[in-house]
């Protein structure tokens, strides 16, 4: 049984039967539009016929209309312009045509890119008018004039080319390909206005000029990257149309405009609602103005592009999927990286707990911070892997891990906190937030509301790759947060030197002890284990040889003031490879190893997660004779104390309730260590586990 045909193969017969007279033709919006009323003309008949006649209908038709003439005629077009549509040169073939367009297409990737950069060195240079202006504005003329030679160099005829009828669908290819970039491309712009304006806002609200110009400039690659892409198909359809006539391009033009003027619209009523409400009451719309303008976008595009486009049919998946990915990781990000402050209302009940009347004193040109004690002990608290979210996914786990540190501060009355490392996790996967700001700056304010001293060292998750402030933005925000201004948090603004350079890594610190007659009680060195070597997934960094020499001269500084061997204990994120050493000879049972307490339970292979680069430390440590101990943080699962060769490896016990996979429901790790230093500086050293302290606070 034969299928009944449908509309669409009645009018592809009938098509092919009306190209057939056009196939000499020069290709021009006139000839297109005469030849699709044909068509359509001839289709209507067509089917007219097969309602009287199935068998002799397409006959029919053709027999009605055996000329050019004879159709040209029924569509009521005076059959004499048949003559000019055959009788014009046509002036070029399609492969020359395509030929001459990919060389316009370099010219015109050339061009846009000194244009940018002309206009970047020309930003720069009026941005940093004090340093190097003059240099910068000489590489913008230069650039400037090289532009202009090669646009006058290649400058062409703007006559339009001449065409057989059978490039039409190739042409009809590139028209769209590159129309609907031109408009992909100027949404895409927007947004990246959007974001970069609204930031800026929020900035002049609170920032001094310098942050806003900084901060502009932080974002000028990412402008330049969608300028080149948009400005560069703008030029190409610009050719395309200059070339060869389109019916479709007035179409198109409109589209564009309307968006255009829809967007700068939106653009402005955003700006004035943001800045309104960010002003009058501390809201920041600026999520729901950007999704709603995605959203817009992507209907706009998916809906309207079909208006100038010749190819009618449906979404185009391999622009779609593409737009899709774009628009979501965009947003993703956007969201994942906001100021959450939900912990806040917590954060501002926290009781003042600090008991002591330390002095603490800051060098400005070492970088070293002096506590002088009025007591015979002096209790550190050593915190570590507190991992706070920052987001409203992490929201219960974040509660839960700042009401854990503040029981365990409240109950152990500590004279210096010291968090070695992981404060935050900006990993957005299991904590919903790759904002590393935020979390910092609300632990800052818990801890200036406990009164309690504090000094941190950095974990390798406090600045992951997509987290929004980098490792230099954040060693920045900490000095922003410290002693100068807090009187709590004990942050050098300057870091050691080792043969005139800084040393390796952030926050490398020395913290002095000192009994209240000025002699030294504790040298304790705060140092970063820095995180990743670049080599792959969870290569550790470890603590480099000028850290080390830093850490040996200020001993024997310390030594020769002090007249003795000083005593000594150091800070630091990532294990040692000698606690892994320790460990497995503890394991075999060794003498070699004095126990003290806790348990290693970390669910990796070796359980010991120390850098495979091994670090100068310990062997220094041991041949100076003054460091008691080491105190690390990292693996959460573990919190043994072992002696090896006469210096204690101590595993600070973690307070993670959110990285682990089901670590919130595990208790046995979580808590602090406790380090009381005597006035003979000998120290004793205990855990306190949260478990055995939870029922003081019900």
């Amino acid at each position: 049984m034969k299928k009944k045909k449908d509309k669409n193969t009645y009018y592809l017969e009938i098509e092919g039967y009306v190209n057939s007279f056009f196939k000499e033709a020069y290709y021009s919006k006139d000839v297109e539009k005469v030849k699709k009323k044909i068509i359509d003309k001839l289709n209507d008949e067509y089917i007219e016929e097969l309602s009287k006649n199935k068998r002799y209908a397409f006959e029919n038709v053709i027999n009605k209309y055996p000329t050019l003439e004879s159709m040209v005629e029924s569509v009521g077009v005076d059959k004499n312009k048949i003559e000019k549509w055959f009788n014009k040169e046509v002036t070029t073939t399609y492969e020359e045509f395509n030929n001459m367009f990919k060389k316009e297409r370099k010219h015109i990737y050339i061009t846009t890119i000194i244009s940018i950069l002309a206009g970047s060195y020309l930003l720069n240079s009026i941005f940093y008018f004090h340093q190097s202006f003059v240099f910068l504005f000489i590489l913008f003329f230069i650039l400037l004039i090289i532009d202009i030679i090669i646009i006058r160099k290649h400058k062409k005829d703007n006559n339009k080319e001449l065409m057989s009828v059978d490039s039409e669908e190739k042409l009809y290819k590139i028209f769209d390909k590159y129309s609907k970039r031109c408009l992909i491309w100027l949404f895409i712009l927007f947004i990246e206005i959007f974001g970069i304006v609204f930031n800026l806002i929020n900035l002049s609200l609170n920032s001094k000029t310098f942050e806003i110009v900084e901060e502009f400039s932080h974002n000028l690659l990412l402008i330049e990257f969608v300028l080149f892409f948009f400005i560069k198909n703008v030029l190409i359809m610009k050719c395309l149309n200059k070339k060869v006539e389109f019916e479709n391009e007035p179409i198109y033009k409109k589209m564009m405009n309307k968006v255009l003027v829809f967007s700068s619209i939106y653009f402005i009523v955003s700006l004035g609602i943001y800045y309104g409400l960010e002003k009058a009451l501390v809201v920041n719309p600026i999520m729901i103005i950007m999704i709603l303008y995605c959203v817009y976008a992507f209907v706009y595009y998916f809906i309207k592009s079909k208006k100038f486009s010749y190819n009618k049919k449906g979404f185009n998946k391999f622009i779609l999927v593409p737009l899709l990915l774009v628009i979501t990781i965009y947003s993703g990000y956007i969201f994942l990286s906001r100021d959450i402050w939900l912990t806040q209302p917590y954060i501002n009940s926290i009781p003042y707990i600090y008991e002591g009347n330390d002095k603490i004193t800051y060098n400005e040109n070492n970088g070293v911070y002096t506590i002088k004690s009025n007591e015979d002990d002096f209790k550190i608290l050593q915190l570590t892997d507190i991992h706070l979210g920052g987001s409203v996914i992490s929201y219960d786990k974040d509660m839960k891990a700042l009401q854990a540190v503040y029981k365990l501060i409240d109950y152990s009355k500590p004279d210096l906190v010291v968090v070695t490392g992981d404060l935050t996790f900006p990993m957005g996967v299991m904590s919903f937030s790759f904002n590393n700001k935020a979390p910092v700056s609300q632990f800052a304010a818990f801890m200036r509301n406990t009164g309690v001293p504090w000094a941190f060292t950095y974990g390798n998750h406090d600045t992951e790759s997509m987290a929004i402030i980098d490792k230099e933005d954040l060693n920045e925000h900490y000095k922003s947060l410290s002693w100068k201004i807090s009187k709590n948090l004990l942050y050098p603004y300057v870091q050691p030197k080792v043969n005139g350079k800084n040393i390796w890594g952030r926050n490398n610190q020395l913290i002095e002890v000192r009994n209240s007659d000025g002699t030294l009680n504790q040298a304790l060195f705060l140092i970063d284990s820095n995180a990743y070597t670049g080599e792959g997934l969870n290569k550790y960094d470890f603590i480099h040889d000028d850290q080390v020499e830093w850490y040996k001269n200020e001993i024997l500084r310390l030594n020769r003031e002090e007249g003795k061997i000083i005593s000594s204990m150091g800070f630091f994120h990532i294990p040692l490879q000698q606690y892994r050493t320790a460990y497995e000879l503890y394991e075999s049972g060794s003498n070699e190893i004095k126990y003290f307490f806790g348990s290693n339970d970390e669910k990796m292979i070796n359980k010991i997660c120390a850098s495979d680069y091994p670090s100068s430390l310990f062997d220094t440590a041991k041949s100076l004779g003054s460091t008691k101990g080491f105190f690390c943080g990292h693996d959460h699962y573990n919190n043994m104390s072992l002696e090896y060769e006469g210096i204690r490896l101590t595993y600070g016990m973690s307070i993670d309730y959110l990285v682990m996979p089901g670590i919130a429901r595990d208790t046995k790790q979580r808590g602090a260590t406790l380090i009381t230093s005597h006035k003979d500086s000998s120290i004793d050293i205990e855990q306190i586990p949260l478990t055995s302290i939870e029922h003081l606070y019900k």
